[in-house]
């Protein structure tokens, strides 16, 4: 029965979810339940294409990817595939009629990462911001908006905003692990070998004018999403101020985090805010 395939899909979804990001995880379950698993369903596609390429060191990466994206594209035709993970994915694809364009977008940006090292142009970088942080942002926005084309249009510039700052929070937090274990560089026209304060609040400027547009967005979503985006941009917000009272040159040495009761303590505050429409 499909059924009953399609619920073990939904619950490894879930799982990887769970498994792989605390922080993402809690986000999203201050979502309605009514978006919840689509959610769910879009983090375990995004997640597995990302694992090949950042992870699976002692494997053909390559044949994997290769693999993987004839599977993705085998099940978006047929709405069926024997992996769980794309076969909840497609499902949330067609229910919302998310555009092909950005499922393209994501796996072009993957496959660089399987050679390409650095970004030495403005336009590179984000050509790859793009497809790999904008347009997750743009098929959750699917979601979030139940598959609304005029809601979207409206609010997608606050969605892609939103992506950027979570990515480039992400590179600035990750920057010894990307520069030490995979010789990658993302930030252009940065030596990241004696990163300095300039350089340092140069990047950070750029992710609060993404954070100040999303903001924007946020307010402006569906009651179903708002919370819990809302948590999401908190959490990253906060990272990125843990970043900026950070020496640079300890950005580069080691790794920022938000421990785990900080994470409920936002939990706890963005809630009041939210309540009180102080957002």
């Amino acid at each position: 029965m499909k059924a009953l395939f399609d619920i073990v899909s939904h619950k490894c979804s879930k799982a990887v979810t769970n498994s792989y990001s605390t922080s993402f995880s809690l986000a999203t379950k201050m979502l309605a339940n009514s978006i919840r698993q689509d959610v769910y369903n879009i983090y375990g596609f995004v997640r597995f294409a990302d694992e090949i390429v950042d992870s699976f060191h002692d494997y053909d990466k390559r044949t994997l990817f290769d693999r993987f994206e004839e599977d993705l594209e085998l099940a978006l035709e047929h709405k069926i595939s024997l992996n769980p993970i794309l076969n909840a994915f497609q499902e949330t694809y067609h229910k919302y009629d998310i555009d092909k364009h950005l499922v393209t977008s994501f796996m072009k940006s993957m496959r660089l990462d399987l050679h390409k090292t650095d970004y030495l142009t403005e336009a590179d970088y984000k050509m790859y911001i793009y497809g790999s942080a904008d347009v997750v942002g743009l098929m959750c926005l699917k979601v979030f908006v139940k598959g609304d084309r005029k809601k979207y249009e409206a609010l997608k510039g606050g969605a892609m905003s939103l992506g950027s700052a979570f990515q480039k929070v992400n590179f600035l937090r990750d920057l010894k692990a990307d520069h030490d274990d995979l010789s990658r560089t993302y930030f252009p026209n940065t030596n990241l070998n004696q990163l300095d304060e300039a350089s340092k609040n140069a990047i950070i400027t750029d992710i609060e004018n993404d954070f100040a547009l999303g903001l924007k967005g946020i307010k402006e979503l569906p009651i179903e999403a708002k919370f819990g985006v809302f948590m999401a941009y908190r959490y990253y917000n906060q990272l990125l101020k843990k970043l900026k009272n950070t020496p640079a040159l300890d950005i580069k040495s080691t790794r920022i985090r938000v421990p785990n009761y900080k994470k409920f303590e936002l939990l706890t505050r963005s809630y009041v805010k939210y309540q009180l429409n102080l957002m």
